[in-house]
């Protein structure tokens, strides 16, 4: 019998190394499979590509329907299925949704959850082209597949990166985190409370971070500016499991190393108040927090430089360097974290 081994003996990332080695049936077709944000293939049109990412999402793990109102829900996941298709600097099309549903959701909650999903589609110009409806005995489920499109010569990658690049982010960091904690410290209060099933807490003190983890936006914006600009990233990925881990990403595809320069990571005050009030650290919010789904990408600076002419919502947090082995967080107080790559 084969030995059985956890999953936390070896972590997600490299349990996808080892997914990585079974690939099917090579299509001529495709591009790109996996190892990126979206997988890539040729469209059939001269010069287009087409690109098509699936995102799971389970009731417990990656939301809770104690304060996730289900409008706010169903955008929230085409948000984030579709952050994957603005990472290969590609416009998503059509969405497909599959759904698998627990006797415990009503027919009117059911409504609710593709009002949000209509919403998203309808701001991101996409179609709801379809997909499945099941039975659960629990929980549930929701899983979401995007296509999209992008030409050829404007398809960007988690590799390409270049020494001596900067890198951005757009946005702020941390916040959907932030955002996550009140919801958890008020659904604690209320789960402790002798008042009954009825609880209102007043968010208003936070709604930004609120906001931001519960309905969070898909950068579209910086995909329309590259190419109203005419600038073109060297490498991209969205910001979904937090800072370091998607940068590590990016750095391992491209076989670079970084400097991060951690007073320079963007962080909202709304975010910086929570933190404070929960008496924690507001960088490990920015660097682990996740969900955010802001997009990396480095440039070079005279790029960079330009680009910002036409768009100015990104900061520039370090540069890529040569030592493919380390990313560096330079604390900006005399004192640097290094971390293996």
């Amino acid at each position: 019998m084969d030995e059985f081994q956890e999953i936390q003996e070896i972590g997600f990332p490299a349990l996808i190394d080892k997914i990585k080695n079974y690939r099917g049936t090579a299509q001529k077709d495709t591009v790109h499979g996996i190892g990126e944000d979206a997988a890539v293939y040729k469209s059939g049109a001269k010069g287009k590509l087409s690109t098509i990412t699936s995102e799971m999402f389970l009731e417990g793990v990656h939301f809770d329907l104690t304060y996730s109102p289900f409008q706010h829900l169903g955008y929230k996941l085409v948000s984030a299925t579709i952050s994957d298709i603005y990472a290969m600097n590609s416009l998503p099309q059509r969405l497909l949704v599959n759904i698998a549903i627990p006797n415990k959701i009503s027919v009117q909650m059911i409504e609710q959850f593709f009002n949000g999903v209509e919403t998203a589609c309808k701001d991101h110009q996409i179609e709801l082209a379809g997909g499945d409806t099941t039975a659960s005995h629990q929980l549930l489920a929701v899983s979401m597949t995007a296509t999209g499109s992008a030409d050829e010569k404007d398809l960007v990658q988690r590799k390409g990166a270049l020494n001596e690049e900067l890198i951005c982010v757009t946005g702020d960091l941390g916040s959907a985190l932030a955002g996550l904690r009140i919801l958890m410290r008020e659904k604690k209060e209320w789960q402790e409370s002798e008042g009954g099933h009825y609880f209102q807490p007043d968010l208003s003190e936070y709604e930004y971070v609120v906001k931001r983890q519960l309905m969070p936006q898909a950068r579209q914006d910086l995909i329309n500016a590259f190419n109203e600009a005419g600038k073109k990233p060297s490498s991209m990925i969205d910001l979904s499991k937090g800072l370091l881990a998607d940068l590590k990403q990016l750095l391992s595809s491209s076989g670079t190393g970084a400097e991060i320069y951690s007073p320079a990571v963007p962080v909202s005050l709304d975010t910086r108040h929570v933190a404070d009030e929960m008496k924690e650290d507001v960088d490990k919010y920015a660097f682990y927090g996740g969900e955010d789904y802001e997009i990396l990408f480095t440039m070079s600076e005279t790029d960079a430089g330009e680009f910002r002419k036409t768009f100015d919502d990104f900061t520039v947090i370090g540069k890529i360097t040569s030592d493919n082995k380390t990313l560096r967080i330079n604390t900006g107080e005399g004192e640097t974290a290094e971390y293996d790559l």
